[in-house]
């Protein structure tokens, strides 16, 4: 999908990008968390050092394996937000469970939010969804993206299946081919 200064601006949405998805040995520790971090890091670098407007998720969930007094819901230390970035935190897999976003969101025009981060399978597919039926636009950065292990079943065809379907909802996008083209968004 090209890319020009006539675009919407984009805004890098890092979602829940939080130790909990990498700590060895826990229930929903995600697949490739080391490669998705890395491109997650890296799209996060291209967008301050451009002053380009990055919000973040944090899930915040109640469930007995998502404890919230926990350190393990802390942000990874490298994606932390900056004062001059929106945070949002939101209960349920979508963000728009958050009334702050769900508000920041409809007063918005023409913007066009591109997703990385953690929990594919769960906030990232449930915001692309609500996302389209509010006439949201979405872009998910298919390698800057990861989903935690599922219980059977090859994990790299599960992810590919939850890629698959979000593509009916979103554009799907390789980091590389954001990188390439983000020379020419105008924000």
């Amino acid at each position: 999908m090209p890319v020009s200064a006539h675009d919407d601006p984009l805004v890098l949405v890092c979602a829940d990008l939080q130790v909990e998805y990498l700590t060895q040995g826990r229930r929903h520790v995600i697949l490739d968390g080391d490669a998705a971090t890395a491109r997650c890091l890296a799209l996060l670098a291209l967008w301050r050092n451009n002053r380009w407007p990055v919000m973040h998720l944090k899930r915040i969930a109640q469930a007995a394996w998502f404890n919230p007094s926990s350190r393990l819901t802390d942000w990874i230390a490298e994606a932390r937000p900056r004062p001059d970035e929106m945070t949002f935190e939101h209960p349920l897999p979508s963000v728009y469970s958050s009334s702050r976003f769900a508000d920041y969101m409809s007063s918005v025009r023409n913007l066009r939010c591109v997703l990385t981060g953690f929990s594919l399978d769960e906030t990232i597919l449930a915001t692309v969804v609500e996302g389209f039926h509010r006439s949201h636009r979405y872009q998910v950065v298919s390698d800057a993206v990861a989903c935690r292990q599922p219980g059977t079943g090859d994990a790299a065809a599960y992810k590919q299946s939850v890629v698959n379907v979000i593509a009916n909802f979103a554009t799907i996008q390789s980091s590389a081919e954001l990188i390439r083209t983000s020379g020419a968004v105008a924000v």
